[in-house]
């Protein structure tokens, strides 16, 4: 083992009741490095993090530490090992501030064994103040927070441990460029003092920004590992999916007849929004984090009750209160949030397809349900949509996340949608997968459906767009064809995204 060598995992294996989730993974971290771990959704990424941090047990192999073996118990073992983890999912408590998220179980206590509030807060102060959040109090809750907030208190929860390895997963998901910029510094200062960082990511362009190595897993299996400078993008993917991904070409579906119109449209965090939605077309609204995207689109789905302004469904003015009333109208809501908005994780594939369209799976007249008949139709959408599994009964907990997102899209297939507004449709799923994600939009459009798209990748909203719709501050600052994407580039619409343009 080299001396640098600070982690090394030897021929590790773990097996999930009828899932090889690892296959003998060798991984090498070495002292004062950011190692970056990629892989499709259900390679094997986030069952090796558990191992490590202690909540799952492998079934074979070895760990060691600093050249000794280790056999990580639990979690808080393997923080004792100087061992922390930032989960994609947070694990912070809504109800408890920010202080007490940070050090949950390792409040200081004052003489008398209570907790020292003062110097609770104190240290909480400390850890926001390197993080960059001067503005934030210690004794807010943090359910009061944005979700990029939540995972800046995260990643100080884990920093408070002083980690001698920092696993961040999926860490930039949900935070603004600015936190990515803090983030980035902050990982820099640990490994300049000699910790690593293991660094999983589904954007390689961070990857090649901020890492040092990278290896690759696929199916549960090592791929091999390669020096950041030594390789590019196209290699990467192509170790990671086994094939090299076809570029997108512009093409347009777009009709003539407008499916959706706005006008004025001013709710919450957004103002006067004014645009039109042709058959067949696919338009994103760009923006940063706070732009007012996803307000515009939740009211225009009727999730904001006090929202003002017009709606037009093909021509005809409409009344949207609710959620109930858009799906009556035609039109759709693939949410940000899959796992809190969009899924009952507990429940099938099956009862989850059939969940937005409950009357398909009515038997008769007396209201009975018809098990075939729903498992006919989630079947029919599991071969369309090539959703990965070995039966629409295992549960939508058990599947990656690009699985569980062609899950949500399936469910509202069959609503049969004539409009579908789909927010962040790709967020924390492989490469692989947005490709499949993007041919069924592309499909959708194809068969005329107008489709609404909020996305932050902004080549992911040049590759799909029609049109490109940018807001800044709550605004409509610019409004951009993509049919010549040398006309339209990222850099332009970043001007229009930070009100340059304005």
């Amino acid at each position: 083992m080299d001396s640098e060598t600070t982690l090394q995992i030897k021929g590790v294996s773990k097996t999930f009741p009828g899932v090889k989730a690892l296959d003998k993974v060798n991984l090498e971290i070495r002292k004062g490095e950011v190692h970056a771990l990629v892989g499709e959704n259900g390679a094997g990424k986030s069952t090796l993090m558990n191992i490590l941090s202690g909540n799952y047990k492998l079934d074979e192999g070895e760990i060691f530490l600093n050249g000794q073996e280790v056999h990580i118990e639990n979690h808080k073992h393997a923080q004792s090992l100087g061992i922390s983890i930032v989960y994609q999912d947070r694990s912070l408590v809504d109800n408890l501030s920010i202080a007490e998220n940070i050090f949950a179980g390792r409040q200081p206590l004052n003489r008398l064994g209570l907790i020292d509030t003062k110097k609770l807060n104190a240290m909480t102060n400390q850890f926001l103040k390197e993080l960059n959040l001067h503005n934030s109090n210690s004794k807010t809750l943090v359910g009061e927070l944005s979700p990029a907030m939540q995972q800046m208190v995260e990643i100080a929860k884990a920093l408070s441990q002083n980690p001698h390895i920092l696993i961040l997963d999926e860490p930039t998901a949900t935070i603004t460029e600015a936190e990515v910029n803090v983030l980035f510094n902050i990982v820099r200062q640990l490994t300049e003092k000699g910790g690593s960082v293991i660094y999983i990511s589904h954007r390689l362009s961070e990857i090649f920004e901020i890492a040092d190595r990278v290896s690759v897993l696929k199916d549960g299996e090592y791929q091999g590992t390669k020096e950041v400078k030594e390789t590019n993008v196209d290699e990467i993917i192509q170790m990671m999916v086994g094939r090299k991904l076809d570029k997108q070409k512009f093409k347009t579906f777009a009709r003539e007849d407008v499916a959706l119109e706005v006008k004025n449209l001013s709710g919450r965090r957004f103002r006067n929004m004014s645009f039109q939605l042709r058959r067949g077309e696919i338009v994103s609204l760009v923006g940063l984090a706070g732009a007012g995207r996803t307000e515009t689109a939740m009211a225009i789905f009727g999730a904001d009750p006090n929202a003002s302004g017009e709606v037009y469904v093909f021509g005809i003015k409409v009344d949207i209160k609710n959620p109930t009333d858009a799906i009556g109208h035609g039109i759709g809501y693939l949410p940000e949030d899959r796992k809190q908005q969009g899924l009952f994780l507990e429940m099938s594939i099956e009862a989850n397809i059939i969940s937005g369209n409950l009357k398909n799976a009515v038997k008769n007249n007396f209201n009975f349900i018809n098990e075939k008949k729903i498992t006919d139709a989630a079947n029919l959408y599991k071969d369309r949509l090539r959703i990965a599994t070995p039966s629409v009964k295992r549960n939508v907990i058990n599947l990656s996340g690009g699985n569980q997102q062609k899950v949500i899209v399936a469910k509202w297939l069959m609503v049969h949608p004539k409009i579908l507004v789909v927010d962040e449709p790709t967020r924390g799923i492989d490469v692989g997968s947005k490709e499949e994600i993007y041919a069924i939009l592309k499909n959708l459009a194809s068969e005329g459906t107008a489709i609404l798209m909020i996305s932050s990748e902004l080549p992911e909203a040049l590759a799909l767009s029609d049109r490109i719709i940018v807001m800044w501050n709550g605004k409509m600052t610019g409004e951009l064809s993509c049919s010549d994407l040398e006309q339209v580039t990222e850099e332009m619409i970043m001007k229009f995204a930070s009100g340059l343009n304005n």
